[in-house]
């Protein structure tokens, strides 16, 4: 029967470790966790995360008393963006599970949230039992305040709670001024709904993402900076002119699909204008700095233009074949549209296909060429 070595982890996924008491790396051994628990503490002695470090050191000593063979770890993600923190955490993981060949894990966390990492954690090894540090808080109403008040001064849950109230309530109030309060109503509601929208689908993760790859484009001397801006610019235009044609087109007896393709048909040219703008940026970088993973990107121009040829169709002959409208089109070139462009929608399709075949088995055929020398050694 192998042994049996186990892993304490205490995992600290907003990274309160790096961003309030500057600890860069994973913490490994007694000694190393307790200085981060200390570090931590001198930073913000409030912190539930501190209580997850201590509880893990209680565990270790409760079990290396009974001679077993186990260790402890605090891991960090980020604090900025979860989805880099939690790829961190994992990496991290993987590296003490191969290093120190651990067997067997036991998570211990502060709260719901870590726990969201748990599949990634039990990717990497078995997770045998999770400990759920809840810190003890005064049960009278003057305890529930302070807890509150606690919460609302963390800058994350300021971010996801505050800024939005914050900005539909001024949305409110602008719109009341200018002496138009169903359209106040009508604003609250609609960006109250976009941000479920992207709370709930998780569009915010892939901004911040976005944010930070931008920033990152920015530093490192790369194109797609100078793509990625345009295409924003150009994106802006064409959500201007969505919502001037869906003025244009509206009428109230038409559904939502009609009037999601009011907007498509007086924005998409600039949306695929600007995905073009940002794919090919993408490719040249890749291009300049890793040639070897362009088959991955070389397709994305053709689909993007393939999509847009087809939705473009699609919105024409929506727009056409409306009884109440005064298109410029009648209904039957409506459907012509639509058939010419899903067809160059296909054969685009098609073309990025080959392109991404031809150039990876190209680069293949380079990258992998042996040398002159290693011929002469076989």
């Amino acid at each position: 029967m192998p042994d049996v070595r186990t892993l304490i982890l205490c995992v600290d996924r907003d990274d309160d470790i790096g961003f309030k008491a500057g600890i860069k790396e994973p913490a490994f051994g007694r000694k190393e966790c307790l200085d981060t628990a200390n570090k931590l503490a001198l930073a913000d002695p409030e912190d539930s995360d501190l209580n997850a470090i201590f509880q893990g050191i209680k565990t270790y000593d409760e079990l290396k008393a009974k001679e077993e063979e186990v260790f402890v770890a605090v891991i960090g993600g980020s604090h900025t963006n979860m989805i880099e923190g939690d790829r961190r955490i994992s990496y991290e993981l993987g590296k003490m599970i191969w290093e120190h060949e651990i067997t067997e894990c036991i998570l211990v966390t502060d709260g719901a949230e870590d726990e969201f990492i748990l599949p990634i954690i039990q990717s990497v090894v078995d997770v045998k039992s999770i400990q759920r540090v809840i810190v003890k808080q005064m049960p009278n109403l003057e305890g529930t305040y302070y807890i509150i008040k606690k919460l609302l001064d963390d800058p994350q849950i300021a971010r996801t709670f505050l800024v939005p109230v914050g900005i539909t309530m001024l949305l409110y109030a602008i719109a009341n001024l200018i002496g138009s309060p169903q359209i106040a109503v009508i604003i609250v509601v609609g960006a109250l709904g976009i941000y479920l929208l992207f709370k709930g689908l998780g569009i915010d993760e892939y901004f911040n993402y976005a944010v930070i790859s931008l920033r990152n484009s920015l530093f490192g001397g790369r194109f797609t900076f100078v793509a990625y801006i345009s295409a924003i610019l150009i994106g802006l235009i064409g959500i201007i002119l969505g919502l001037t044609s869906l003025l244009e087109w509206y009428t109230a007896e038409q559904g939502v699909l009609f009037y999601l393709l009011s907007f498509i048909y007086g924005s998409i040219g600039y949306f695929t204008i600007a995905a073009l703008f940002a794919s090919i940026g993408k490719i040249i970088d890749v291009y300049l700095n890793e040639p070897t993973a362009l088959g991955r990107v070389i397709a994305i121009p053709f689909f993007v233009s393939s999509v847009g040829i087809i939705a473009y169709g699609a919105s024409v002959y929506v727009l056409a074949i409306a009884t109440d409208l005064d298109f410029p089109l009648p209904g039957i070139e409506g459907v012509r549209i639509i058939i010419y462009s899903t067809i160059a929608g296909l054969v685009f399709a098609a073309s990025g296909m080959y392109s991404q075949k031809y150039i990876s088995k190209w680069i293949k055929k380079k990258y992998n060429r042996p040398q002159k020398s290693d011929k002469l050694r076989t």
